[in-house]
Order: structure tokens, then sequence, then C-alpha cells
């Protein structure tokens, strides 16, 4: 069982990028997804989630109206479009899998990582002039 983060890369202020989380050795369907950063001398931060029975999206106030997840299960991954970047995005990302939860504890409970069953290697992203 693993997720793989990829996508990361150096954009300018302003700019997008499309991170990926494709999943191994099981089916995201039954899995809730969050995306997570964590930046060099802080806290690792939850930044979305993707409820994997109705597709609820969760994200934090200093990425909502950039940031979209979304969810391809005949793919088996789970995207987070990243838009209009700023400075302040910089940071690895990571992704981790939860198994499906009830709407109500989600929302509670998917901005902490631990709270997650399953994580993988993050992707680097800079956002620098």
């Amino acid at each position: 069982v693993q997720l793989q983060a990829s996508g990361g890369g150096l954009v300018q202020p302003g700019g997008s990028l499309r991170l990926s989380c494709t999943a191994s050795g099981f089916t995201l369907n039954d899995y809730d997804i969050g995306w997570f950063r964590q930046a060099p001398g802080k806290e690792r931060e939850g930044v979305s989630c993707i409820n994997s029975s109705d597709g609820t999206t969760y994200y934090a106030d200093s990425v909502k109206g950039r940031f979209t997840i979304s969810k391809d299960n005949a793919k088996n991954t789970v995207y987070l479009q990243m838009n209009s970047l700023k400075p302040e995005d910089t940071a690895v990302y990571y992704c981790r899998a939860r198994r499906n939860t009830a709407a109500w504890l989600l929302r509670r409970l998917w901005m902490f990582s631990d709270s997650y069953d399953y994580g993988g290697q993050g992707t680097q992203v800079t956002v620098s002039s």
C-alpha cells in the first residue's frame, strides 16, 4: 500500500501547478484523500481533502478559491490544481489516505494528518521569481 505525490516544481508567483496523488496496492474509491504541506521550520498544514463517498471537498482558508481537489477513479488518482500561487505556498506537499469516514467526522478531522492511515513521499513546490 503506497501513495505517491508528484507534479511539483518551480513556478513564478501567479502561476499554476497540478499535483497528482497516485495509489498502488489499493483503490482510492474506499478512501478519503487529504493533501498536506510542510514548509521549512513550520508545522505540517492540512490543505485540502475529498470525501470518497460523496465528493465533498474541504480547503484550508489560505487556499480557498485558488486550489481545487478532484478525483479520477479510473486512474486511481487524486489531483490538486493550484492556481494563483504565492511564495507562501512553497512547501513539500504530501497526500494521505484514510478509510472512508462519515461526513460529520471527516469535517472535524480532515486537517489532522495523524488521523490518516497511509501516506508516502512528498513533492516539492517552490514559488519564486
